[in-house]
């Protein structure tokens, strides 16, 4: 069995601090000589020190964040294998394109390859002392993958993507879910598993999947300053595409991206718009493959500038200059939302990040989770009604929308108030402009819905009494419980509660977002405040 880690030179190292190992300086002139990278992002570091002292890690970071690095840099300073568990071929040949223009080697091991391109990696692996190696989760679970695994020298074990391990987790694998074998077949190894979005009961589960011991927890990188986050509510989708419009016409360079909850959106906005925008196309899992490569290609090289497209257009999406990131409906989580929203922004320019939001959108979720609730978990059905329930409070509102993500997350970070957002800033030049008249001259005349009044017409100054006792309340409570304001309650039900000033537990039934969990928790603190006002 091989020692825990090797230090540079050959000698073990047993769960050693970096200073014994490796100094900061050294990693530093790493980063720079071969990565040409002046200095480390926030997190980096941390990750590093824990890996190369040979813990197990878990690294929660954005994606953009810079979680390459964070396994790619310790196969240049420690002889070994960096096996690396990637779930795109596209994503596993950029990262060993750029490796190897850096010098460093570097190969991948997939379906899309000849024999020959097989056989040319595995010769690779044997003859360089350092190399990394990308697998699909898929190739872990082929028969002879076991002995081979165990007669190599192996540094480290990173998992990127590693959200895909839990059930808990809106992208489950069931080939992820296995890669507990590594552990099995080789105990000495010390994991890195790497995530763009994790809540805390899917980090509990990727750690317990894995059986990493004595992990080091890293959550860094989730507050993007450069990105201004907006929400509006629109009764039909007509709104929503006069909105759109002008939020398109508020970006005249860079790229777009329109993300879509069902593959026939996609084309229906292009159909609509496509004459008023050029270089506008859509994206979706319904195409055939050489289409979706060639949609990409233009995308990437600038032919098309503007796209509509569906989830599918996911992982391995890295453009630097994504200006507006705009989700026309609603995803199904926070994690989802925030990883397509990180797409926005690479380049550390301003993006705005847009969210449409309508009562349709949460009652389409809601029918595919009815669909599916004769053929899973009951626990991993109430598991998607929990994020469906948290997505809606954050569309509805709370706090600055920045220091939810934060707390949301648990990013090492947290904010007061960010200054760039629709809650913290409604009157910046960034946010887009529903009440220009353009907006109002788009909107087709129709016979709307008919408002409640209890929600939609303005506040008496009574009422905002109320509404600024809940709300330091809310903050309060937030806080001491260390979660984001909106998963207390909305702006929506803030608002419902000033109104109508509930006096006992079975008035609160009738206010907006309060279901019987909530009563039961909040239900008297909530009354206590209002008594006295």
């Amino acid at each position: 069995m091989l020692p825990r880690h090797f230090a540079t030179g050959g000698s073990p190292v047993h769960n050693a601090p970096v200073s014994e190992v490796l100094s900061t300086q050294r990693l530093q002139q790493v980063l720079r000589d071969k990565f040409h990278l002046e200095s480390f992002r926030e997190g980096q570091l941390d990750i590093l020190i824990s890996v190369l002292g040979g813990n197990d890690a878990m690294a929660v970071m954005p994606t953009g964040g810079g979680k390459s690095l964070c396994y790619q840099l310790p196969a240049v300073v420690r002889e070994g294998l960096v096996i690396v568990i990637s779930p795109l071929i596209a994503l596993m040949q950029d990262q060993v394109k750029s490796l190897t223009e850096l010098g460093i080697p570097a190969g991948a091991l997939h379906s899309g390859q000849t024999y020959e391109e097989k056989q040319r990696t595995f010769s690779e692996v044997n003859r360089h002392k350092r190399y990394i190696l990308y697998l699909s989760p898929e190739r872990v679970q082929k028969p002879g993958f076991s002995p081979w695994l165990k007669d190599k020298n192996i540094s480290l074990f990173a998992i990127d993507e590693s959200h895909c391990v839990s059930q808990w987790g809106p992208d489950f694998r069931k080939d992820y879910y296995r890669l507990n074998l590594l552990r099995e077949l080789r105990p000495d190894v010390p994991i890195l598993a790497l995530t763009a979005t994790a809540t805390p009961p899917v980090l509990k589960d990727i750690i317990a999947q894995l059986k990493l011991k004595e992990v080091h927890k890293h959550i860094h990188g989730f507050y993007r300053p450069n990105l201004y986050y907006q929400v509006e509510s629109f009764d039909n989708n007509v709104e929503k595409l006069a909105f759109l419009r002008i939020a398109i016409a508020k970006v005249p360079d860079g790229r777009i991206l329109i993300y879509c909850g069902k593959r026939t959106q996609t084309e229906e906005i292009v159909a609509e718009l496509g004459n008023e925008f050029p270089g506008m196309g859509f994206y979706h899992a319904g195409l055939d493959t050489e289409t979706r490569q060639q949609i990409q290609k233009d995308y990437e090289k600038g032919t098309l500038r503007i796209l509509a497209a569906t989830n599918a257009f996911g992982m391995g999406v890295d453009y630097p200059d994504v200006r507006l990131v705009a989700h026309f409906q609603m995803p199904a989580n926070i994690e989802s939302l925030y990883q397509e929203m990180g797409r926005a922004g690479r380049d550390g320019k301003d993006s705005t990040c847009l969210l449409l939001y309508s009562k349709q959108d949460k009652g389409l979720h809601a029918y595919f989770i009815q669909k599916a609730e004769a053929e899973v978990e009951a626990a991993y059905i109430k598991s998607r009604w929990r994020a469906l329930d948290t997505i809606v409070q954050f569309a509805e509102g709370g706090e600055c929308r920045h220091a939810g993500i934060l707390t949301y997350f648990r990013d090492s970070r947290r904010l007061k108030g960010c200054g760039h957002c629709d809650i913290c800033e409604p009157k910046s030049s960034r946010k887009v402009d529903r009440t220009s008249a353009r907006f109002v001259e788009r909107v087709v005349r129709r016979k709307k819905p008919k408002k409640d009044k209890d929600l939609d017409s303005p506040l008496s100054a009574e009422e905002e009494v109320r509404v600024d006792v809940l709300r330091t309340w809310r903050k309060e409570y937030a806080e001491q419980k260390d979660i984001p304001a909106f998963l207390v309650f909305s702006n929506k039900t803030l608002h419902h509660l000033a109104r109508k000033k509930p006096q006992t537990l079975s008035e609160l039934e009738q206010i907006h977002g309060m279901g019987p969990h909530k009563i039961e928790h909040l239900g008297a603190m909530i009354l206590e405040q209002l008594e006295g006002c």
